[in-house]
């Protein structure tokens, strides 16, 4: 990127903005830092934050809005929350309703923005190791419990990747290095072993046999908070819809370990 020039991340939200993009986030603007969008009221945000830190592996939050402010000013100065995801949905009362472009004229100068590492954002780095990330993959519910704070509580969710081991060896070496985006898995082999329920997964359309050759591998996922939020039932809470998480201004590889 010559020097002045927008980043990808920033005329992929400008477009969003302007409703000239409508895609899911996977495989855009690859190389930026991905999140998993929570906004609620102030009210509860202590919790919520507190949920979080107890259970950082599924909700390592990188920035936290002060109240009533739609801009990330951490991780993307000139993004506005309210209308530069794709898709949003909102929760009244823990009851999803319709999905939404644009949410400006549910915004209160009370209402506070949590921005979580997503597991999206280390898919170029697997892309870049051979590790292909675009089939055999699945959100999935748990029965290993979350650390409750407040409302907050309930199981574990994952994201299930098939692999085959060689690629499996590399898949853990690489999302080891990211552990503000769910790091390394938590799990791998048998999905009965915590309670993956892979009869109804929650994204990714039904699980299949799976093939000779590919091994399990389960990464806690981003949609935990969102989870625990929505069964909290609050008066308000608003997330991202599935596949259509914020794209940041944070190069990926400066949240690497090395």
């Amino acid at each position: 990127m010559t020097a002045g020039a927008m980043p990808e991340s920033a005329r992929l939200r400008a477009d969003i903005r302007a409703g000239r993009h409508s895609a899911t986030s996977r495989g855009q603007a690859p190389g930026f830092v991905q999140c998993n969008l929570a906004i609620l009221p102030r009210e509860f945000a202590f919790d919520f934050m507190l949920y979080c830190q107890r259970n950082q592996r599924a909700c390592p939050v990188l920035e936290v809005t002060d109240p009533g402010d739609p801009v990330p000013r951490r991780l993307a100065p000139g993004a506005d929350l309210r209308t530069d995801c794709a898709r949003y949905t909102v929760f009244i009362d823990g009851v999803a309703q319709a999905e939404r472009t644009d949410i400006t004229d549910l915004w209160r100068d009370d209402l506070v923005g949590f921005l979580i590492g997503s597991g999206i954002t280390f898919d170029a780095a697997l892309e870049r190791a051979g590790v292909p990330t675009d089939r055999h993959r699945w959100v999935l519910r748990t029965r290993l419990p979350t650390e409750p704070a407040g409302p907050f509580r309930g199981d574990l969710i994952v994201t299930m990747r098939w692999l085959d081991p060689a690629q499996a060896i590399v898949a853990t070496q690489v999302t080891a290095r990211f552990p503000f985006n769910h790091g390394a898995p938590i799990h791998i082999g048998d999905a009965a072993a915590i309670g993956a329920d892979i009869a109804a997964p929650m994204f990714g359309g039904p699980v299949p046999a799976m093939p000779p050759g590919l091994t399990a591998l389960f990464w806690a996922c981003g949609v935990t908070p969102q989870s625990a939020a929505q069964a909290a039932r609050l008066p308000l809470f608003i997330t991202h819809a599935p596949a259509h998480a914020f794209i940041t201004d944070l190069a990926a590889e400066r949240l690497m370990q090395p």
